[in-house]
């Protein structure tokens, strides 16, 4: 079968692979979409420590059930259009007996730790296949990279009544901001793209702040009436971000942060202990984010395109990739379709 392999950093190339062995539990998919997510850019960059190389990248899944095991429940047939939860969870570890699956100590994520789903077809335990006939096979392959964001606001126990901050408007963030909406808080959407601003806005941004052209500061305080967000999201992965959350969020408020820093970030920390902030990381998702995210595109009147930058054949991956690592600021969301 075909798939793409990152070989080496800068090395993306389509490679012949043996179809996958599947166990009496797994379920055969053959691929329809995948998108490329900012860690398979770190991947084809050299940057991402968890990788070793050769990779198969991807695991944003839009597929269709090809054949299921012995030991597959009879509720999973061949033909359906399913979605998949991509991370590992030992069950033994202190995240996971908290039942805090997302942060596994020994996660293996598709397409990092492990090879992924940018292939023609892919095995994985049934127990990861999340079935629903009412998406689109695009929104299938959308749902993983929204869960990451909605898992954010989760953890930032975001409310009515917070004023929400979320710094980079790129997919992790959209998610951020929907998820906020729909828990009815004020949000305001900080990027340097006026292209990434127009969609946050269309996502449902209260208000949108390009930080290039404008003081983050003063808008900040203007939007808060002096106080500053209660909550702030770091979608952005910049050391300038880090500290600007720290610097403008409100006294008693939260900051999550979902990115990573290329370098190290330091930190003053009188205003960590004088605000009394509450700082914590956000990793992947929980069953119940997917859950959420698929529900919120079954019932969402915003087009799902607007978060598309463009759809690739496999051929056509190592130039879209490629493009992409030239100009990251200016790409939502790349998608291969087998």
């Amino acid at each position: 079968m075909r798939a793409i392999e990152i070989t080496t950093p800068g090395d993306v190339r389509i490679v012949e692979r043996e179809m996958p062995q599947m166990g009496k539990g797994d379920v055969l998919l053959k691929i329809k979409y995948v998108g490329f997510c900012g860690s398979d850019l770190s991947t084809y960059l050299g940057k991402n420590p968890m990788v070793q190389y050769p990779r198969i990248p991807g695991h944003e899944i839009s597929a269709v059930i090809e054949k299921t095991g012995n030991e597959v429940p009879e509720g999973f047939q061949k033909g359906q259009n399913v979605t998949v939860v991509p991370y590992t969870n030992c069950g033994q570890c202190t995240s996971c007996k908290q039942k805090r699956f997302n942060a596994c100590r020994y996660n293996e994520t598709l397409g990092v730790q492990r090879d992924g789903a940018m292939a023609e077809y892919i095995a994985v335990p049934w127990q990861k296949v999340l079935k629903d006939e009412a998406l689109s096979d695009v929104q299938l392959a959308l749902v993983e990279p929204l869960t990451v964001g909605f898992h954010a606001i989760d953890n930032g126990k975001v409310t009515d009544i917070d004023t929400v901050v979320v710094f980079g408007c790129g997919m992790i963030g959209s998610g951020a901001i929907v998820r906020a909406k729909l828990r009815g808080a004020t949000v305001i959407a900080v990027d340097i793209d006026d292209v990434k601003l127009k969609i946050a806005q269309q996502l449902g941004a209260d208000f949108i702040i390009n930080s290039k052209e404008k003081d983050l500061h003063q808008e900040l305080l203007e939007i808060t009436n002096g106080d500053g967000p209660n909550v702030v999201i770091e979608a952005a992965g910049n050391p300038v971000t880090y500290r600007a959350a720290i610097d403008e969020v409100a006294f008693a408020g939260r900051v999550v942060c979902i990115g990573y820093a290329g370098t190290e970030v330091a930190f003053t920390t009188k205003l960590w202990v004088q605000k009394e902030l509450e700082i914590m990381g956000s990793r992947n998702a929980n069953p119940s984010d997917f859950e959420a995210v698929i529900k919120y595109l079954k019932s969402s009147q915003v087009d799902e395109n607007i978060l598309i930058s463009k759809t690739v054949s496999p051929e056509e991956a190592p130039v879209a990739m490629k493009e992409w690592s030239e100009a990251p600021g200016k790409i939502m969301k790349i998608l291969v379709q087998f």
